[in-house]
């Protein structure tokens, strides 16, 4: 029995001194900050409002924020140079008035960490100048961040990733700064609080993969082109030098460039008005240049087939498309089949398939009132049976009418008793080549409109 009260006894006598604990401990936190207090990243634990407010003090003064990002960047901005001050004021007192002397027991568990975001001020100008100051915007030290870019090698296209740079942005950082000062931390990364530019797209990003796609698309295009009995391609080593890619990664054609290209087929494929080594029936070989007669490339129609052909891919053999073709291909374009006048000696001759089929003598233009006919390769326009030629002065029945040059043509000149010679200095025609009847009956009767004229001196 004695000894059940003893243990009663002492059960009352533990009770009784933690309750005076308790209360003489939430007595000692009446005036001072319980377990796990913190305001501003300042430990208050068991100070009172002054205590905390003289530490904030003191810590303010001797404040630093260090500052760390990329490329090894550290730096510090001093709270001393942008006039960093406390704000002194009774919001530390109204934090603890917040806390009830008898919750000190959650405090150990749970600790408070407050934030007043107005107890200092400092000069925002002055911020300003030392953020400006900073290593990182010195225009030497900054790599401006890229989006990808593409590389086009044997294999085709690959992605070069994007390059993520050190450009910090200068708002965001400065609104960085004044939160770490409010808050008081001591250090800011800049990765962390997301002061970077950044590039808007990367390799896996949606745009640059259908780019990659239509890229791939274009520069397997091969389009082999036969001129002049050469072989000219046209694939994706030339093709890569077109393509522009906007900003959104939108691919196009650069027109300019397929223009170039098409001049420079037509430089190689258009032989009209060209300077052409002719071997006459004479035997000598002379120099023929204008005239209307060779090839000429549609340079519009060429132009619209690569424009489509490249956008679907296309793997084709060609020729390229003509406004006018000749009668032959190759450099030599006259081939055997052709109308040759000899100005000086005043003949004619008409070849087809390498046979000669008729010559003859003929009177060409008047010299001696300019009406020269023109030297010069060309090409026959068409021919007419019974036509009537008119000018300002005449009006003259032929039986076989064959311009070449505008109102220049062969035919036939029934009302001529002579030809050949020098009749043409002062007697001559209007510059047609007045031939004999059965001259001109007989190449009548066997050209073929588009047959090349040569008339030479």
């Amino acid at each position: 029995m004695k000894f059940k009260m003893s243990k009663w006894c002492i059960s009352v006598i533990v009770s009784a001194m933690v309750i005076v604990s308790y209360i003489g401990v939430s007595i000692f936190f009446t005036n001072k900050f319980y377990f796990g207090s913190k305001i501003n990243s300042v430990k208050a634990t068991g100070k009172t409002v002054d205590e905390v407010n003289n530490e904030i003090e003191k810590k303010i003064k001797s404040y630093t924020l260090k500052i760390k990002g990329r490329d090894k960047f550290e730096s510090e901005i001093k709270g001393s140079d942008i006039g960093l001050k406390y704000k002194s004021g009774d919001e530390v007192e109204k934090i603890k008035e917040s806390q009830n002397p008898f919750g000190w027991i959650k405090g150990i568990f749970h600790g408070t960490e407050s934030t007043i975001s107005e107890m200092v001020e400092y000069d925002e100008e002055l911020l300003k100048a030392e953020v400006d100051k900073l290593d990182c915007f010195k225009e030497e030290n900054i790599v401006e961040p890229k989006n990808p870019t593409f590389k086009y090698g044997d294999k085709g296209y690959e992605i070069v990733d994007k390059v993520n740079g050190n450009k910090v942005n200068k708002d965001l950082l400065i609104e960085n700064i004044s939160k770490a000062i409010i808050d008081g931390k001591s250090t800011l990364n800049l990765d962390k609080v997301d002061c970077y530019e950044k590039p808007q797209y990367t390799k896996d990003s949606k745009e640059v993969k259908e780019a990659k796609a239509i890229l791939d698309k274009y520069c397997n295009s091969k389009i082999t082109y036969n001129i002049n009995g050469k072989e000219e391609i046209l694939d994706g080593s030339v093709i890569n030098t077109w393509i522009n890619i906007d900003n959104e990664f939108k691919v196009n054609l650069d027109k300019d460039s397929i223009v170039n290209y098409v001049d420079k087929l037509a430089m190689e494929c258009n032989t009209i008005g060209n300077t052409r080594n002719f071997k006459s029936s004479l035997g000598d070989t002379v120099k023929v240049s204008g005239g209307n007669y060779g090839v000429v490339m549609d340079k519009e129609g060429e132009i619209s087939f690569l424009e489509t052909a490249i956008v679907e891919g296309k793997v084709t053999s060609r020729e390229p498309e003509y406004l006018q073709t000749a009668f032959s291909s190759g450099v030599d374009d006259i081939g055997d089949t052709y109308v040759e006048v000899n100005l000086s000696s005043q003949h004619i001759w008409f070849y087809k398939k390498g046979q000669l089929i008729t010559e003859g003598d003929v009177v060409t233009g008047n010299v001696s009132n300019n009406c020269a006919t023109p030297t010069g390769v060309y090409r026959l326009n068409y021919k007419e049976k019974n036509a009537t030629l008119k000018g300002e002065d005449y009006e003259t029945p032929v039986s076989f009418w064959m311009p070449f040059n505008g109102g220049i043509g062969i035919h036939d000149a029934t009302w001529r008793s002579a030809f050949g010679g020098n009749i043409y200095y002062n007697s001559g025609s209007h510059g047609c080549v007045n031939a004999p009847y059965d001259v001109a009956n007989a190449i009548f009767d066997n050209i073929e409109p588009g047959t090349p004229i040569i008339c030479y001196s």
